[in-house]
């Protein structure tokens, strides 16, 4: 087995391959492993070790040297049709911010579009807020992938829990069940123009 594995990026104390520990990780994303029809996609999903006390974006970039245009974030979406609510997630790298708006809401057809509530999608993934991830979500669900993720050589995503991250290609992200790669999906992020005293 292999004890020793190199990450492409980052300086982590613990990294192995997803699949050598499914009785780790939480259920969904096991189960989303175990049985995803890309053996080789499955393959090449790492799982490194991290404090949960240093998830917040910045901080872990700091903390793991892992760079912030490898980060991507998975955003729980509620898009309201008539009187139906469809639950959507959507993966966007750390430096651009989702399209609720136009892009997720006329992507899938939706007269409102917004961020679930967080109780909601904890209580529909079965993971934990701060760490959801696109491996492993409710069968059904939209999953809608932005360009520059699916582009990507290789993204840091959610473990399903808040210790813990995915690394895996962005082709492999692509490659889920049920995954749709959405151009403009994700809006670049505007600097402040504040200039520092």
């Amino acid at each position: 087995m292999s004890d020793h594995v190199t990450p492409p990026f980052g300086k982590f104390p613990t990294v192995r391959p997803a699949l050598d520990l499914r009785d780790e990780l939480v259920g969904p994303v096991a189960e989303a492993l175990g049985r995803w029809d890309a053996p080789e996609a499955a393959g090449s999903v790492l799982y490194v070790e991290t404090d949960p006390e240093k998830a917040d974006t910045a901080v872990f970039c700091e903390t793991y040297d892992a760079p912030l245009e490898y980060s991507a974030n998975c955003v729980v979406v509620a898009a309201k049709r008539g009187g139906e609510t469809t639950l959507a997630a959507c993966v966007v790298l750390a430096t651009t911010r989702l399209d609720v708006n136009q892009a997720v809401r006329k992507h899938l057809g939706a007269r409102k579009a917004s961020f679930a509530p967080m109780d909601a999608a904890v209580e529909e993934t079965g993971m934990e807020y701060g760490g959801i991830t696109p491996v492993g979500l409710p069968a059904g669900w939209p999953l809608l992938i932005d360009e520059q993720v699916a582009a990507a050589p290789h993204v840091l995503i959610g473990s399903g829990r808040r210790r813990g991250k995915l690394i895996l290609p962005g082709a492999a992200l692509a490659a889920l069940p049920g995954a749709e790669v959405v151009p403009g999906l994700a809006v670049a992020v505007v600097e402040s123009s504040a200039v520092e005293a």
